[in-house]
């Protein structure tokens, strides 16, 4: 994959979405919501040197937060993380 964000965005893989809840019921495909996490895959060259955020990294951002793109056949979302407009909400740990 070849893709490097630009200003103060990132590239995050948003996390798998669950098949089934904790007791084993099947959730069907038009009931699932998007997961609201993912591990971030690239960063720009201005995110690189805040030294917030690096790749690898586990994100919390919002349910209508950023910009989906389809990289090589999978989806991936683009954040902001300027001190304007900020996307992120957290790094899980």
């Amino acid at each position: 994959m070849s893709f490097q964000p630009l200003g103060y965005r990132i590239l995050v893989e948003r996390s798998e979405e669950p098949t089934a809840t904790a007791s084993g019921i099947i959730i069907p495909d038009n009931a699932k919501e998007k997961p609201l996490d993912g591990k971030v895959i690239a960063v720009s060259k201005a995110v690189a040197e805040k030294g917030e955020i690096a790749v690898g990294d586990i994100v919390v951002f919002g349910k209508y937060a950023g910009t989906e793109v389809v990289i090589d056949a999978k989806t991936f979302v683009v954040l902001n993380n300027s001190e304007k407009n900020d996307d992120i909400l957290g790094i899980r740990k």
